[in-house]
């Protein structure tokens, strides 16, 4: 595996050999559009994710591409054979002035084309974002992931993320007022 963008070439884990992970830049972004809207088509019944826009390609396009260009996130790719196979964002946030830390590395946005998974792609897109947040000052990671999914909840865990929270959800379109 090789680790482009400023970082340091790794030793390649267990199936991911011929894995490149690297920063995108505004040319990938027709890369980083399919992956991530693949990503959100993947939970086509879940109340929040699966209420896609019918022009959420040209949305994507536009919000994608601002934050391809924002100083305060990175959006990275893993490629094999010169094709995007997987993708995570992570961006530098700002936290509650009440509490520690000021800011932390929020991770989200993370997709593995379905028959790539379970080869190390995850952890090396991960890998990467770390060390962008390292080397930022940055010493926690967030993220939110699908409820019900045991296919992500088993890969977070495995990656060493822990639940703290939950996000709940309550529809008032239904409800009189």
């Amino acid at each position: 595996m090789t680790i482009l963008g400023g970082a340091p070439a790794e030793t390649p884990p267990t199936g991911a050999r011929g894995v490149r992970i690297r920063e995108a830049t505004p040319r990938d972004l027709a890369a980083v559009v399919a992956l991530r809207l693949a990503l959100l088509r993947e939970h086509p019944a879940h109340p929040v994710y699966g209420r896609l826009r019918r022009d959420v390609a040209d949305r994507a396009r536009e919000l994608f591409a601002s934050q391809l260009r924002s100083p305060n996130e990175v959006i990275f790719l893993a490629e094999q054979e010169g094709e995007a196979i997987g993708v995570l964002r992570c961006v530098e946030s700002v936290g509650s002035p009440l509490m520690e830390p000021a800011r932390y590395a929020y991770v989200s946005s993370a997709y593995v084309r379905p028959e790539v998974r379970r080869r190390g792609v995850l952890r090396a897109l991960l890998g990467a974002a770390e060390r962008w947040a390292r080397a930022r000052g940055l010493h926690q990671m967030r993220l939110h992931n699908v409820a019900g999914s045991t296919n992500a909840e088993a890969a977070w865990s495995a990656l060493g993320f822990g639940v703290v929270e939950q996000v709940r959800l309550r529809d008032l379109s239904a409800e009189s007022e």
